[in-house]
């Protein structure tokens, strides 16, 4: 055998190596526990919904799955913890829509959102809505858009901190109406609902989960939801579409991605098992009670997903004149 042949039968030989272990290694998946992190602390919905799937993920994969909590700094904390974990499936982030809006916030980060990360599915959209106070003049969205035009400049609208996706679908829903109202961004949901019932601002935008006890006591009341389609909680309620704001549609969500360079076996288990935790009546009906609309999705989607929010988010905030971070 010459040498050139010697050469070509040895490199085919370990060709052959490399691309049997590579399904070994994936076999033996996961070979430790999870970690999920979750740039949210506990007790949240997104915290609530990451422990929800976990759950479910560790009876099916035979491994713990433990949730860290690395809540605060637009969820940078968390993206560079997971952007820089080894990629291998066993630690993953817990994506959202803020993910996206961080893009557009903030002047430079440590990861790049959209390449340092493999998606894996989505997990769960969670409506934000329109809502006033029971007594308010205005029944409808139609009726508080009317006011507004014809009071320019004496709404109030308010939101939870600027930059969350609440105070940018408050700047967009400005953008696409052309109404002049004034937005109040507050330090969270409590004060934010306090300022509402107090009357200090006259409607506010705000997810609706949090706000069903609220809906549920008739102290408030949703004028429209921000999604494509109605909430299951308030199927009464029309959506801005469908109240005469064409082409609108913000809804938060969720989801999973792990570190760049995962191996695509790896995120395919992971979408598989995924898929199956959300189609489990258990979790549906938990999620559902968060008033989480439990959906999964291909790693491609969600890759989609992603960019698409990006493009939106970064637009909004550069002509609402947002500062960057």
């Amino acid at each position: 055998m010459n040498p050139f042949t010697r050469r070509s039968a040895l490199a085919a030989i370990a060709t052959s190596a490399l691309a049997a272990a590579v399904p070994a290694m994936a076999d033996t998946f996961p070979s430790k526990p999870i970690r999920i992190v979750v740039p949210f602390g506990a007790g949240g919905v997104a915290d609530l919904t990451a422990r929800t799937v976990g759950q479910k993920l560790s009876e099916s994969l035979g491994q713990p799955v433990i949730i860290d909590n690395k809540p605060g700094a637009g969820g940078v904390g968390a993206g560079e913890a997971v952007a820089k974990a080894e990629p291998d499936g066993h630690t993953l982030l817990l994506m959202s829509n803020g993910t996206a809006v961080s893009a557009g916030l903030f002047k430079s980060l440590p990861f790049d959102a959209q390449h340092d990360f493999a998606p894996i599915s989505t997990l769960g959209y969670f409506d934000l809505a329109v809502l006033a106070t029971a007594n308010a003049p205005y029944k409808s969205l139609g009726e508080l858009m009317a006011y507004a035009k014809a009071n320019p400049g004496k709404l109030n609208v308010g939101t939870i901190n600027i930059g969350s996706t609440q105070h940018l679908a408050a700047e967009l829903f400005k953008s696409r109406t052309g109404l002049d109202f004034l937005i109040v961004p507050f330090n969270g949901t409590p004060a934010l609902t306090t300022a509402l019932r107090g009357g200090q601002v006259d409607v506010a935008i705000e997810i609706l989960g949090p706000m069903m006890g609220q809906v549920n006591s008739k102290a408030v009341r949703p004028l429209a939801i921000l999604g494509d389609e109605r909430a299951a909680q308030v199927p009464d309620v029309p959506t801005v579409m469908q109240s005469g704001v064409a082409n609108f549609d913000v809804s938060s969500w969720n989801a999973l991605a792990a570190p760049a360079k995962t191996p695509k076996d790896v995120i395919a288990r992971l979408n598989k098992e995924v898929q199956a935790a959300l189609a489990h009546p258990d979790v549906k009906k938990k999620l559902f009670e968060l008033n989480v609309q439990a959906k999964g999705s291909s790693p491609e989607k969600l890759g989609e997903l992603l960019g698409s929010e990006i493009k939106r988010w970064s637009e909004v905030i550069s002509k609402a004149g947002v500062p960057r971070l």
